[in-house]
């Protein structure tokens, strides 16, 4: 099970454009199918998803140890919705790129280097979406969203660039007694996703 060395700040960490340009070169997944930012096990994950023109955006907390051929039980769940709402592919993305089995591993303080990439990355999966296609992002973080003050703040961050594309907001499954959007765990294989209304969300925090 993978706990963090420490502090992401302690740890070398490629810029998005550089990890994106390095995927791929091996022959442990098949490229064609499958985008995996970096694709080498980590401490962080931009990226990790099926190739389409139209996919479901999923954004939970933080990266899990999940690689292609690899996926735990939230991203079966993640791709079984994705295929019963209609979507020809799935992203999972994350508020905060570190990688942590336990979220109260995560950094105490934002790392901003990692943040700022994770933008890059965000920014990228968003203009692969087909043109003419509105971009779908799937709000999965669940509660898990409490257990670091800056992670509205990232959360803000993506709602603004997801203006720039036009993007919708879903969620799916009944959302906490605080509003918080459900986490996929748990959620029926045909669950159907309904509008999310982040701004109101994150003012209500």
């Amino acid at each position: 099970m993978h706990i963090p060395s420490g502090a992401s700040q302690t740890v070398e960490i490629l810029g998005f454009e550089e990890a994106l340009a390095l995927s791929g070169q091996g022959d442990s997944y098949d490229r064609d199918a499958w985008l995996y930012v970096p694709d080498f096990y980590t401490e962080y994950r931009y990226i990790l998803g099926t190739r389409g023109k139209n996919p479901l955006i999923s954004i939970g907390v933080n990266p899990s140890t999940a690689e292609p051929g690899a996926l735990d039980n939230t991203l079966k769940s993640v791709s079984r919705i994705a295929a019963a709402n209609g979507f020809d592919s799935w992203i999972m993305f994350n508020v905060y790129a570190q990688r942590a089995t336990r979220p109260d591993d995560m950094d105490r303080e934002r790392n901003e280097r990692l943040h700022r990439e994770n933008m890059r990355a965000f920014d990228y999966v968003l203009s692969r979406v087909e043109k003419g296609v509105q971009p779908s992002i799937w709000a999965a973080w669940g509660a898990v969203i409490e257990k670091r003050p800056y992670l509205p703040d990232c959360v803000r961050d993506m709602v603004a660039l997801g203006q720039e594309y036009g993007a919708r907001w879903l969620c799916a499954g009944k959302r906490s007694v605080k509003g918080h959007p459900h986490h996929p765990l748990y959620l029926k294989k045909d669950e159907k996703t309904c509008p999310f209304d982040v701004e109101e969300y994150l003012n209500s925090l």
